[in-house]
């Protein structure tokens, strides 16, 4: 398909100031959830036990199922459970949306064990676990079980990184944010009423934290993963063994806030873009990219224009926008 380059004119927006910090953590990241870029690291690719941090990723699947509104009879599979549970019993009859909630809320491991149960069995739910993993573009992630128990010597193992990549993809999905930002729910089977509190102490303790999952074994050490948003700015911190985690991610997130801002870099009402071959472009949307004041002289934007529009979506080109000559954004152009 042949392509033309044309001129477009971009505005910017917003000012703040700069600081550096450190972390006990061996191993953290933070990042803008919107898109993708590594505001801090240490050591993120290093491979690690993530211990219950795992259930983001069983979670996710249960989620990506459509069977959330099924009824589930549990059967003899959570027999096997052990550590932390919700404690439903052998005959119990509950929602698939409601064991994502004992996962998510109170980290059962039962809960994980009878929705690996419910969607395939153990080696199917890994190996969706796994190819999962490989769409989210987590290279360095080894999943075996649906808990994050690491008891058996094997466990699952990823970097920080990674599980902020995995984050980044869950908070996308409406059903996981409502679920993983709930603090308190009760819940009713025809065996027992729960009442489940969010093992999330960020959720209650620091008013911008909108979700996130705890970990801790033996072997792991602490591990945690969360989300925050303040100012339209969005941002996820994943922390390995840290004693005192839940301050580190206030920290870190703390540390973004006052750093970065969102800057328009497309404005889609104020745009022009200038082409021999068509009249009346435009773009949909705007498009913000997480930034500090004095970043904002290495972005960077080109337009392509195609001869004849794209089957698939109508549109005539796209806006590219690089970072530091790094491509992080295409916006699709249209014809009025």
């Amino acid at each position: 398909m042949k392509k033309f380059i044309v001129f477009i004119i971009t505005f910017f927006i917003g000012l703040n100031t700069c600081f550096a910090i450190s972390v006990p953590s061996n191993n953290a990241i933070l990042i803008d959830q919107d898109s993708g870029r590594i505001l801090f690291s240490k050591n993120i690719n290093e491979k690690h036990l993530i211990a219950s941090t795992t259930k983001i990723m069983t979670a996710v699947l249960a989620i990506e199922s459509g069977k959330l509104d099924d009824m589930i009879t549990i059967n003899e599979s959570i027999l096997k459970s052990h550590g932390s549970g919700i404690y439903i019993k052998e005959g119990e009859k509950i929602s698939l949306r409601n064991l994502v909630y004992g996962l998510l809320l109170r980290s059962g491991n039962d809960a994980a064990l009878a929705i690996e149960d419910y969607l395939g069995g153990h080696d199917k739910f890994v190996n969706k676990m796994n190819e999962k993993a490989g769409e989210i573009g987590m290279k360095n992630t080894v999943f075996n079980n649906p808990s994050g128990l690491d008891d058996d010597e094997t466990g699952n193992y990823s970097t920080c990184y990674d599980m902020a990549l995995l984050m980044k993809y869950a908070n996308n999905l409406y059903d996981f944010k409502e679920i993983d930002s709930t603090k308190k729910i009760m819940v009713e089977t025809n065996v027992n009423v729960y009442s489940w509190t969010n093992k999330n102490k960020l959720l209650f303790s620091y008013k911008y934290a909108t979700g996130g999952k705890t970990g801790y074994t033996v072997k792991a050490k602490r591990t945690l993963v969360t989300s925050a948003s303040k100012r339209n700015v969005n941002l996820i911190a994943v922390t390995f063994n840290d004693r005192d985690d839940f301050n580190t991610h206030k920290k870190l997130y703390e540390y973004g806030f006052a750093n970065y801002s969102n800057y328009l870099i497309i404005n889609k009402d104020k745009i022009r873009i200038k082409s021999k071959k068509y009249k009346n472009l435009y773009v949909k949307s705007n498009y913000y990219y997480l930034m500090q004041n004095n970043e904002r002289d290495n972005i960077n934007t080109t337009v392509i224009v195609y001869n004849k529009k794209d089957k698939t979506d109508g549109s005539v080109g796209y806006i590219e926008v690089f970072y530091k000559n790094n491509s992080v954004h295409k916006e699709p152009i249209y014809v009025r």
